[in-house]
């Protein structure tokens, strides 16, 4: 950010931007929208939309970053709650990021039809690694917190936490390519259970914890990710 300029002003210009930008992946999808839309949707500049964002890749990479600030905001009560257990507070804090995201289902949807093309790979490993270095200190939290109830046995926590969020992403993103590359009328809950239980398997591997333990993804989550998939080969 140049200097002179008003840190408050700058922040609510580029939401704007954003604000923009997300409407048109509702309407036309991320990969159609063009820059140009979000200048003739806002009246401005091409000047103005580059003083933001560098490209429609970095426009991409902070409506994600948005994303993930809002998540943690979901998060941390789940975190701190003192009336919750460690495997309580695992379940709960995946179960909301699996609410929160069917909430904007017909949006993740139109983005990550985008988002795990190879033009976006670079910055897709970047979100992830920015998302686990945000996410690992809270999980840390309550992985300590297993480890000193008795719940969870691991010697190194703070690596838990993060091998732990990144097969987290594993599976979210088997689960989403499997979601998005089949017809609907293939879709088979059997083979995304598997990947589940696979996942699960591994994680409760990495913290410690007793085989069978963790349910930290539901199918009711998955069907309600297939219908909307449906809905969208319907008016393709």
């Amino acid at each position: 950010m140049a200097r002179g300029i008003n840190e408050s002003e700058y922040a609510g210009r580029r939401n704007e931007i954003l604000d923009a930008a997300q409407r048109l992946v509702y309407t036309k999808g991320f990969r159609p929208m063009t820059i140009q839309d979000i200048l003739d949707e806002l009246h401005i500049s091409k000047g103005a939309f580059y003083h933001y964002f560098d490209s429609k890749q970095d426009l991409l990479e902070a409506l994600i970053g948005r994303m993930l600030e809002a998540i943690e905001d979901l998060v941390v009560p789940i975190v701190r709650d003192p009336e919750l257990g460690a495997l309580e507070k695992l379940e709960r804090f995946f179960r909301a990021i699996s609410g929160w995201k069917i909430d904007r289902k017909t949006f993740l949807l139109a983005l990550f039809q985008s988002w795990y093309s190879e033009d976006n790979a670079v910055v897709r490993h970047k979100v992830e690694a920015e998302s686990i270095e945000a996410m690992g200190p809270l999980l840390t939290e309550i992985i300590r917190e297993g480890i000193q109830t008795g719940v969870l046995n691991s010697p190194y926590p703070e690596y838990a936490a993060r091998l732990f969020f990144t097969l987290a992403i594993g599976m979210g993103d088997s689960l989403g390519m499997a979601l998005l590359s089949a017809e609907p009328e293939a879709y088979d809950p059997r083979s995304v259970e598997t990947i589940v239980a696979a996942y699960t398997d591994a994680i409760e591997h990495v913290l410690g914890a007793p085989a069978g333990s963790m349910n930290l993804f539901y199918m009711d989550a998955l069907n309600e990710w297939m219908m909307s998939v449906g809905e969208q080969h319907t008016t393709l």
